[in-house]
This record gives structure tokens, C-alpha cells and sequence, in this order.
């Protein structure tokens, strides 16, 4: 059984212009410890797809189509219900570390929430699981990156702290909108490398949104080519590429 299934996905967006089809027609599947990378220019639909099935759409969106994990229908779930699957089943890793992590909240306190939102810890319980998740991602001195601040931490860094909280709740479904684009070469493949690592440990399956084809081929089983909101080829990497 597929771990996420979308079928004939479709996303439009009421604007002032008139309606905007954003995702057409789009179908998917996703097993058990398989990475999937989407690919496509700028507007394609990519990360709309993906915040369809976290339940991230705007407002003025209109989903239609089946979204389903583990069999149960989750596309248009209210918030309540939605709040249970978010972060505990199916977590994201957005794409500016920088805007996403709060600047007034140190790294350990802002890690550790997490814990004490979905899973109900202590604040000390919460900040020692916070703890044990930076050195999971193997950031340096963590003891002492704990009482940071964002703008403290390199892009890096910031990146390392949102694959950490990601990866909080023990999720089934890592979704990974472009996590690498701002960090140097370097950087990038340290980081491509502890997802490797992680998925391996863990068998979480990841959706990996991205522009590099050089980060798809090191890090996907199967790739999605989006263009205009459809899809227009997919299949296994070495299929594709070939």
C-alpha cells in the first residue's frame, strides 16, 4: 500500500485578474521510505502541490481531486483535524530558514515547542529532546547553539535547526521545499548527505522540491517534471535522465 496517494489533483486561485489554475490534473504516489523529487521552473505548481497535502493553502485557493494518506482522505481536512497529521505524520522543511524560524525565540526554545505542542512534554523534557535532535543533525557545539538566536546561526545552520524540528515528531513524510538553494556548494552537499543519512535511519520517505538536477540524481528514486501546473513526465530517476 502507497503511504500517500494524489489523484487528479487540481488547485485555483480567485484573483482580481480572474482564476488561476495553479496545479492541473496532477497524480502521485509515494511508498514507505522512497524519495520523490518534483522539479520545474518558478510557478510551476510545485510547492502548491505540496501545501495541498500539509493543508497550507491560501485562502482565495480552491482544491478539488483526492489527496490520501495511509487511505484516509486529508485533502481539504479541517484545520482541527489537520493540526493531528501536520509536524506528527507528515512534516515540512520550508525553503528560507531565515524567515521561517522565529528571531525573538532562542533555537532551543523554538525546537522544543514542538515537542511540547504535539507531543506534550515538560518545558525541561522538551528542551532535552531539543538537545538530542541538534546533535542528531550534527550541528557543532550544540549545548551552546541552544541559547542562540537565528540571525546567530550561519545558512547552514539555520537550515540543520529546521530539519531538526522537522524531524521532531518522528514524521512518515518529510516534504523538502528547495532546502538547499541558498547554501554554498559545500554546504549543500552536507546537507543532502544528513537527509541521506537520516532517511536511512529512520525510513522516512521524503518529497524533495528542487530546480538542481544534480541534487535529484544523488538523492531521489523518483522524479515528477512539472510545467504550467501539469505534469509532463515522470518515473525513476535513471529512467528519466536516460
Amino acid at each position: 500500500m502507497n503511504l500517500l496517494e494524489v489523484n487528479n489533483l487540481k488547485i485555483d486561485f480567485e484573483t482580481p485578474e480572474g482564476l488561476v489554475k495553479a496545479v492541473n490534473d496532477v497524480s502521485l504516489n509515494l511508498a514507505n521510505n522512497e524519495s520523490l523529487a518534483i522539479v520545474g521552473e518558478s510557478g510551476s505548481g510545485k510547492t502548491q502541490l505540496v501545501f495541498s497535502i500539509l493543508g497550507l493553502l491560501a485562502k482565495n485557493a480552491t482544491a478539488t481531486g483526492s489527496i490520501k494518506y495511509e487511505d484516509q482522505e486529508i485533502l481539504n481536512l479541517p484545520d482541527e483535524r489537520m493540526n493531528k497529521i501536520r509536524s506528527n505524520k507528515i512534516s515540512m522543511i520550508f525553503q528560507d530558514p531565515g524567515s521561517s524560524l522565529n528571531p525573538v525565540m532562542k533555537i532551543g526554545d523554538q525546537v522544543g515547542e514542538i515537542f511540547r505542542i504535539h507531543l506534550k512534554m515538560s518545558k525541561k523534557e522538551s528542551l532535552e529532546k531539543a538537545l538530542e535532535m541538534l546533535k542528531q543533525v550534527e550541528i557543532p557545539d550544540p549545548e551552546s547553539r541552544m541559547l542562540t538566536y537565528p540571525h546567530e546561526l550561519s545558512g547552514g545552520m539555520a537550515q540543520r535547526v529546521m530539519i531538526a524540528m522537522a524531524l521532531s515528531c518522528n514524521p512518515d513524510i518529510l516534504i523538502a521545499d528547495e532546502p538547499t538553494t541558498a547554501l554554498d556548494v559545500t554546504i549543500q552537499s552536507q546537507i543532502l548527505n544528513l537527509m541521506t543519512q537520516i532517511q536511512k535511519k529512520t525510513e522516512t520517505a521524503i518529497i524533495l522540491i528542487t530546480h538542481d538536477l544534480g541534487v535529484v540524481a544523488e538523492i531521489a528514486d523518483k522524479v515528477l517534471v512539472m510545467y504550467c501546473g501539469q505534469i509532463v513526465e515522470q518515473g525513476d530517476v535513471k529512467t528519466v535522465f536516460n
